[in-house]
């Protein structure tokens, strides 16, 4: 029920005073307070878009805040994940964010979910709730988010984030359209870097997640207007907004249950092109190791990370070709003569670029092998002196 039912709710003396720059809001006021004490939103992710969703929504009197993630906190996460401090570093991220919103506010009940949200658990753990609150990084996880929600007819406040833009919107809201409408199939797998991959600057998602603490205030209260059936986009780089507007397809088929959507998606070599990635050969970096310790007069070790990342870590003798010369045909040529005569190997961070570049070098008849889980994983196994990022 939106706004939730409010006949039963008081606000306490403490909480009078801390919300009391929301009370004297005409469009807020008493009864909008009631009603976010009221409600309840599950917020699937607490990593980059779900740590400022969070602290505002907390912060906002959210009654019940429910959390599903099942990653730890990594240094690496601290750069743009504000919930999380350096002292829970290896330790569960709903435990960290949990401790985080009792701080802010102590009234708030939270709910932690340390699990991966699947098509078996999604409808039982969302239920409950009355806005669900995207904050994920994949498209499997958003699109059973999608479909759940579709289901139960639960709005799903939605945002993403790469590099230096974002973008959000309201699904499944008053019957506007839902995430099928935007992405009526999911691109090819690797198509789409992850931040992981690409990167991103540490602000972004506090905008996008500000952005969705903002529309689900204001579906709680039932002030403003939402973001259903436009989708906003920002542009950190440009500081600009512009919006794209978002119809439901009257084509679009019935959602009438969940599926599999790791296969969905293409992850697992389902999708598209996904047997030509698969039939590239690869190596360990264990068994990289060993060839790099013996002759190398005959081996090239190709690097197809960006510039920026060559200078954060090298695996030593490397040659720096970044994966977007070669998928524009700018370094084929460059790539054939250095490895005219010798065995090409080829890393990136993780995996992923080198073997889309191996597929693009295969089509001009360059073969090669793939270093397996790249040079993130050589940092791992091989060299720990070699910085992870």
């Amino acid at each position: 029920m939106l706004p939730p039912d409010t006949s039963a709710v008081q606000l306490s003396p403490d909480e009078v005073v801390r919300f009391s720059r929301h009370l004297i809001l005409p469009e807020i006021g008493m009864e909008g307070q009631k009603r976010l004490k009221a409600a309840s939103v599950l917020c699937v992710g607490t990593g980059g878009l779900g740590s400022p969703l969070l602290l505002y929504l907390a912060a906002a009197g959210v009654g019940r805040l429910g959390i599903v993630d099942f990653d730890v906190v990594d240094h690496s996460n601290l750069q743009r994940q504000v919930i999380h401090g350096t002292s829970w570093v290896g330790k569960p991220k709903i435990e960290s964010a949990k401790a985080r919103i009792h701080e802010i506010n102590p009234h708030c009940q939270v709910d932690l979910y340390e699990t991966a949200l699947t098509s078996e658990n999604a409808l039982e753990i969302i239920t409950p709730y009355d806005i669900v609150c995207d904050g994920t990084d994949n498209f499997p996880t958003r699109y059973l988010v999608n479909d759940a929600c579709v289901l139960l007819n639960k709005p799903n406040v939605y945002g993403s984030i790469f590099r230096f833009e974002g973008q959000a919107t309201v699904f499944n809201y008053q019957g506007g359209p839902n995430y099928r409408d935007l992405f009526p199939e999911p691109p090819p797998p690797g198509m789409v870097p992850s931040c992981a991959e690409g990167g991103v600057v540490g602000v972004l998602p506090g905008i996008i997640g500000v952005i969705q603490a903002t529309e689900a205030v204001k579906l709680i209260t039932g002030i403003g207007t939402s973001l259903s059936g436009r989708l906003l986009l920002f542009d950190a780089l440009k500081m600009s907004f512009r919006e794209l507007k978002l119809r439901p397809n009257p084509e679009r088929p019935v959602i009438e249950g969940l599926i599999d959507y790791q296969e969905f998606c293409g992850v697992g070599g389902s999708a598209p092109g996904q047997e030509e990635a698969g039939s590239v050969a690869s190596i360990s970096v264990g068994e990289l190791k060993t060839l790099l310790d013996g002759p190398q007069d005959d081996l090239l070790l190709l690097d197809v990370r960006n510039p920026p990342e060559a200078e954060i870590a090298v695996i030593p003798g490397a040659l720096l070709v970044p994966l977007d010369r070669i998928e524009s045909g700018e370094a084929i040529e460059e790539v054939r003569r250095l490895a005219s005569g010798k065995r090409l190997y080829v890393h990136c961070k993780l995996g992923g670029r080198s073997a889309k570049a191996l597929i693009a070098l295969g089509r001009h008849g360059i073969e090669g092998v793939n270093v397996e889980g790249g040079i993130d994983a050589w940092s791992q196994e091989v060299d720990p002196d070699v910085p992870r990022y």
